[in-house]
């Protein structure tokens, strides 16, 4: 436990789980497409986040967290006149997300180049959020250590690749997580490291046959805007 299990994070109100962490799972969602303030979005609601998500602001945060705001914004009130002004479409819907934890949310995304990725997250208390689902492949994380993501083909060599990337760079490995929808398919991985991944090293990973897709993702220390 740390002093935000007990405190909550720096916020604008009211509610670490309803707010901040929907801000969170927002600008996890944003980061993960790429292409800063998406064109589109479709926000599903499920659970405590649909019954009284309104009430808490959950909606207005979510929108927030896709503009890149921080939890403690001040605009967060304002994120639907924001992402009006930045041309950002979105809606909301609710849908029993089965199986989830109350307060999650589903972000469909569709970015300014067409680009599209969706996210289910959960937030689960004092600003703390974990994703539960990745372009429909189930995924765990959180976003609280630097996290690489990297999406490819189901194949021999990409695991390996990914680990010579980073122990060349001098990165350690804390945790590594390996998903796939079947064999030969698609596949994600998700690596929690101890520090920055240089940008030398994923614009390498790019161009390796069969990725897909690599996110270096450290979102308080991401910039906002676009």
């Amino acid at each position: 436990m740390n002093l935000f299990d007990i405190l909550g994070p720096v916020m604008v109100g009211p509610s670490s789980s309803h707010t901040a962490g929907a801000v969170r799972i927002g600008r996890i969602a944003r980061r993960l497409l790429g292409e800063g303030t998406p064109r589109r979005a479709v926000i599903t609601l499920s659970g405590s986040f649909a019954a009284t998500g309104r009430g808490h602001g959950t909606d207005r945060a979510l929108v927030a967290g896709l503009l890149g705001m921080q939890p403690d914004d001040e605009r967060i009130a304002r994120s639907f006149f924001v992402a009006a002004d930045k041309g950002m479409d979105f809606r909301f819907e609710n849908a029993n997300l089965r199986g989830e934890h109350p307060n999650t949310a589903r972000l469909s995304l569709t970015g300014r180049s067409g680009r599209q990725m969706s996210l289910v997250a959960s937030s689960l208390g004092g600003g703390r959020i974990t994703v539960v689902e990745l372009d429909g492949l189930r995924v765990r994380f959180s976003g609280d250590l630097p996290t690489l993501i990297v999406q490819n083909r189901d194949q021999p060599g990409h695991v390996s690749d990914v680990a010579s990337m980073l122990a060349s760079n001098g990165v350690n490995i804390a945790t590594l997580q390996l998903y796939r929808d079947h064999p030969g398919g698609n596949a994600v991985m998700v690596i929690e490291i101890d520090k920055a991944v240089p940008q030398a090293g994923i614009d390498w990973l790019k161009r390796v046959e069969g990725i897909n897709g690599v996110t270096f993702l450290n979102v308080e220390e991401d910039a906002d805007g676009d």
